[in-house]
């Protein structure tokens, strides 16, 4: 194979990529260099982001277990991926599903202000793809917990948990989106149909767990996975309990008018 020099540092291309800085090998753009590009900048087809998604439905743990240990290329970054399919699982419950409208009238039905009801749906809204992103280090110190002897770091259960959470969008957008579009008129039964699809997050973390530690028994990931959602239950309540800690100094510092959004609405 003819040898060429690299455009972007000038050392020797031997096969397609530069050894030094990673350059593609020069190649005149054409017809089938703009569909790749094309490809590869909105779905990534040949290797990325479908490839990922049909490997997560199928088998989630073993798609996980794979980019932990190594086999990379043709996988999409897990990090993106939350990022992007919270933002698609936000744009369908806000535009389809009446989820802000839901949520306000269940904040409502709590005798919660509607002034405040609206911030907090407008937040969610707003940085549900950043929320998303956040709880991926704090479901990672969780699952590090669990699984503290099974042998990977915090950082690579951060990876773990970013696959786990785009496996669980994954699946509330192809089975319960269709369902709740059904239900959207019917708040009540909208939110006791949320609630009875979070009853499955251990039986799905035990399945993603069983398939990322195909090596080691039932039992034992069984064990692994109830200390994992002990420890998110007691680190979960001590969280929100600081956020509300947090949110009544802000707004005690912001003025009485602010604490007039946490009084609740009198029922006449």
């Amino acid at each position: 194979m003819n040898a060429t020099l690299c455009p972007n540092c000038n050392d020797e291309i031997i096969k397609n990529f530069c050894s030094n800085c990673g350059q593609k090998k020069f190649k005149r753009i054409d017809k089938k260099y703009i569909w790749d590009e094309i490809q590869y900048t909105t779905i990534h087809t040949n290797k990325g982001l479908l490839y990922t998604l049909k490997n997560l439905v199928v088998n989630p743990g073993k798609t996980a277990r794979q980019f932990i240990d190594g086999c990379r290329v043709n996988h999409y970054k897990p990090i993106l991926l939350v990022f992007l399919l919270s933002g698609i699982s936000t744009f369908i419950s806000i535009k389809f599903l009446n989820f802000s409208e839901i949520l306000k009238k269940q904040y409502e039905s709590q005798q919660m202000s509607a002034e405040f009801a609206n911030e907090i749906v407008h937040f969610i809204a707003s940085y549900n793809s950043l929320i998303m992103l956040a709880l991926v280090p704090i479901f990672a110190s969780f699952t590090k917990i669990g699984f503290f002897k099974w042998g990977h770091n915090y950082y690579e259960h951060i990876v773990i948990n970013a696959y786990f959470l785009s496996f669980y969008i994954v699946l509330i957008m192809i089975f319960v989106y269709p369902i709740m579009y059904f239900v959207k008129d019917n708040p009540v039964l909208y939110g006791q149909m949320s609630q009875y699809f979070m009853l499955l997050v251990p039986i799905l973390l035990f399945w993603f767990f069983c398939g990322f530690y195909p090596e080691r028994s039932k039992k034992s990931v069984f064990w692994s996975v109830l200390l994992t959602l002990i420890v998110t239950v007691i680190g979960f309540g001590i969280v929100m309990t600081l956020a509300v800690i947090v949110g009544v100094v802000m707004a005690m510092a912001a003025g009485p008018e602010a604490l007039e959004m946490f009084k609740p609405k009198t029922v006449k």
